[in-house]
């Protein structure tokens, strides 16, 4: 076997073993408000930049088309997919602005935002946790290297405990289709 690809498995199953060592709690508690979310009638609100940009979209698609079990959509949206508001945003108000404008204008109270962010550093997700904050959402943030300056700013944080950004986001999937199992086998 080539040692980069062995050392690129047994580093993903290391950050997956210290994620369900250290984090257990927090996704079984962010599976609860997920499902206490959807029964209330809210939404999911997802948004990252880069490669979790593409994980919130991955999150939303499992949640609106489906997971593993055939059951009704369920409302969420990936603020990283229109292109035209994205780049009206960033042009007129600035990029810090990208996802916290979208929220001004889809958040309701009861909402559950869920920031993905391997630094959390962005001043976008920042803003976003704020603006999410404000208008009465459950903030939760999909994090890693520490969860940088947005930890200790959201309602739940599941911090991935790597510096490696590709083993963080591949923590962040399999914590999306946790949370999407979570949702068929509460609203199936």
């Amino acid at each position: 076997m080539h040692p980069q690809i062995k050392a690129a498995f047994e580093s993903h199953l290391k950050a997956v073993e210290a994620t369900l060592n250290e984090a257990y709690p927090a996704i079984e508690k962010a599976c609860e408000i997920l499902c206490q979310t959807l029964r209330n009638g809210n939404k999911i609100l997802l948004a990252g930049n880069g490669g979790s940009a593409a994980d919130a979209q991955h999150i939303a698609a499992e949640l609106v088309c489906r997971f593993e079990t055939a059951r009704k959509a369920l409302p969420a949206i990936a603020l990283t997919t229109d292109t035209s508001l994205l780049t009206a945003i960033g042009n007129d108000l600035g990029y810090r602005r990208l996802f916290a404008r979208q929220l001004e204008a889809l958040a309701d109270p009861g909402d559950l935002f869920i920031a993905v962010s391997t630094s959390g550093n962005s001043e976008n997700i920042l803003e976003a946790i704020q603006t999410a904050s404000q208008k009465g959402c459950f903030t939760l943030l999909l994090g890693g290297k520490g969860g940088g300056a947005a930890k200790g700013r959201c309602d739940l944080e599941i911090l991935v405990p790597s510096d490696n950004t590709a083993r963080i986001q591949e923590v962040h999937i399999l914590i999306g289709h946790i949370l999407a199992q979570g949702a068929d086998d509460c609203v199936g």
